[in-house]
């Protein structure tokens, strides 16, 4: 069943099907071959895996990132984001890194970030003298930080498979790591504009400008503060917190900044149900495929094994990250998770790793997968949002690969990055 499984799965997906269907379709495959449990077995272990009050988060999630941005919440982002750093030499790009850095505590999402904010920023820096090509990287390199900044669907689908973290503590590691890789990517902006002689020809505004952009700016803002502290001191659940960031969402969109409109919310619950449909489908797709691997102990096999050799835990890091890096060229960060955690993460606890350091290497390593051809979907999706050839935005993608890569070797070697903020407020 499990040489099935692997090879059904490798043979549908490079026949181009979809992800969840590839997953799905070689469970069902396995189970037949197998003969020993009936066809319907798949269907309920699909539902099983979404069976959960925590993934009741995922919607609710992207319905308040969806309402924020149908109530003009991004150029109210980009507006703060710009006054800080648009007259630097790069300004506007450095003014789409944090801009998008900013909106990734809202949307917790990269695909998101680089259709929406994303987008308008491109437009801004083509007309700005910016290539186009280089643009679109830079806007796909940094809208990664949008699962790693909280709040995160990834980071909710995590928790459900290690039950070693929560949610609210890889919540909280996300903050530094998050900002570690913007600030790498603004680095690489700063040194590609100096090399190309890309300068700022947007004045500094006025200090009553920025104070009156800074004020406006402070509700969109104060989303991710009233998720974090309110998941920290008790006062709701991860999934209660997604419920209230809706209503704060309304209540910004249609009475603060007052760009939301009654008719707009059909619209943006029809999107925010296909979006939430098609990442249950993963969730459900990959939840089969992990249960024909449980049952034919292939994960307790692997563990037996690699602990059997006795290695250390920065040698089963490097292993891990090395083995995540070629998984992320083939595979979404979603069934990712949902496949390797509950193989790889007793073997980390065994080994002494802490699993807020074990949770947030994976997470980041997964994650940049989006961005490596041949199947990175954030590639995909920003080739299509700014009108910019995939093969030309690629191009534009080494220096910040490489920045990811040490970013990723920093949070691999050096633990309290990641975990220091959480321990420290008590998690």
């Amino acid at each position: 069943m499990a040489i099935t499984l692997f090879v059904s799965a490798i043979v549908l997906m490079a026949l181009g099907f979809p992800v969840a269907f590839a997953l799905a379709m070689s469970a069902a495959i396995a189970v037949f071959v197998g003969g020993r449990y009936p066809q319907l077995i798949v269907f309920k272990e699909m539902f099983t895996g979404i069976d959960s009050f925590p993934l009741m988060a995922v919607p609710f999630f992207i319905l308040a990132a969806e309402i924020m941005s149908g109530g003009a919440l991004t150029v109210v982002l980009l507006r703060f984001a710009a006054q800080f750093v648009g007259h630097l030499r790069g300004g506007l790009g450095h003014a789409n890194i944090l801009s998008l850095t900013l909106f990734s505590g809202i949307s917790g999402s990269a695909l998101a970030d680089a259709a929406g904010p994303g987008s308008m920023m491109v437009k801004m820096m083509d007309k700005a003298g910016y290539s186009r090509a280089y643009a679109a990287a830079l806007t796909a390199s940094t809208a990664i930080v949008g699962p790693i900044i909280p709040p995160s669907i990834i980071m909710i689908i995590y928790a459900l498979q290690d039950e070693q973290v929560s949610v609210g503590a890889l919540f909280i590691a996300g903050f530094a790591p998050g900002l570690l890789i913007a600030a790498a990517m603004a680095f690489v902006n700063w040194r590609v504009c100096v090399r190309r002689d890309y300068r700022s020809r947007e004045p500094r505004p006025s200090r009553a400008e920025m104070l009156s952009n800074s004020i406006r700016a402070i509700p969109a803002l104060m989303l991710v503060v009233l998720i974090l502290v309110g998941i920290r001191f008790g006062i709701f659940t991860p999934t209660e917190a997604s419920v209230v960031a809706v209503f704060y969402a309304l209540i910004c969109g249609k009475w603060i900044y007052r760009t939301l409109e009654w008719k707009a919310l059909p619209h943006i619950a029809a999107r925010s149900a296909l979006l939430t449909a098609s990442v249950l489908l993963v969730v459900a797709a990959s939840a089969a495929f992990a249960w024909v691997l449980t049952i034919e102990g292939i994960p307790q096999q692997l563990a037996e094994t690699i602990v059997g050799w006795n290695l250390s835990p920065v040698t089963f890091l490097i292993a891990v990250n090395i083995l995540l890096l070629l998984f992320g060229i083939f595979m979404e960060p979603l069934p990712g998770v949902m496949i390797l955690v509950p193989i790889l993460a007793p073997i980390s606890a065994a080994l002494g790793i802490d699993p807020i350091h074990f949770a947030m290497v994976v997470i980041v390593n997964l994650t940049l997968g989006m961005i490596t051809p041949p199947v990175g979907g954030l590639l995909f999706v920003t080739s299509v949002a700014t009108k910019v050839p995939l093969a030309a935005l690629t191009r534009e993608l080494p220096p910040f690969l490489l920045a990811h890569l040490a970013v990723l070797i920093l949070l691999t070697f050096v633990p309290a990055i990641s975990t220091w903020l959480p321990h420290a407020l008590g998690f």
